[in-house]
């Protein structure tokens, strides 16, 4: 028969390992990346730098208007892929009617961006350096792809894909953000 004495010592012994394994859980949340902005949420507000060094401010640059937000980067073939849509998409709707927002963010140094974004058909709000903007929305995976309602609310967000890159997803995603447009307009 074990006395009181003995329990307690096994008692503390297992609070402590259940305090260590809380702490090391609550340490392994901290350490992961900001939560991801969803469909629903608010975008958050941030302030950049477009590539002529003019500042540039969310929401202000919403006008009133929806708003597709691409972060990209130069080494992504995704990126490349998806970037003739997005041109259609803004002929076909009209700069009157929505704004493209490009956001170039994870780069490598192996490509210009600034001339890359120079070389598109797109009028675009296109902000230089925006890691800490892609941070802020969550953004793990390029291109991220979102689209922001008029009043600040992201309207659509690209889902994880194991689709290659190419006609196909960009076709998809294409889809997705007319859909998503539609609605808003």
């Amino acid at each position: 028969m074990q006395n009181a004495s003995d329990q307690s010592n096994r008692g503390d012994k297992n609070m402590s390992r259940l305090s260590a394994t809380a702490a090391s859980m609550i340490l392994a949340l901290l350490a992961m990346p900001g939560f991801a902005v969803e469909q629903g949420d608010r975008a958050p507000a941030w302030q950049g730098i477009d590539f002529s060094g003019a500042p540039v401010e969310f929401p202000a640059l919403l006008d009133g208007k929806p708003t597709v937000v691409v972060f990209w980067a130069t080494w992504c073939s995704y990126c490349k892929a998806f970037m003739p849509y997005l041109e259609r998409i803004q002929d076909d709707y009209g700069m009157d009617q929505i704004n493209i927002l490009t956001i170039n963010a994870k780069e490598d140094g192996s490509g210009n961006p600034a001339q890359y974004i120079a070389g598109l058909s797109l009028d675009t709000i296109a902000v230089a350096n925006g890691d800490a903007i892609a941070e802020a929305y969550g953004v793990e995976f390029i291109p991220g792809l979102m689209v922001i309602s008029p009043d600040g609310t992201v309207a659509y967000r690209r889902a994880w894909t194991d689709l290659p890159a190419g006609e196909r997803v960009a076709s998809f995603w294409s889809r997705q953000v007319r859909r998503s447009l539609d609605q808003l307009l």
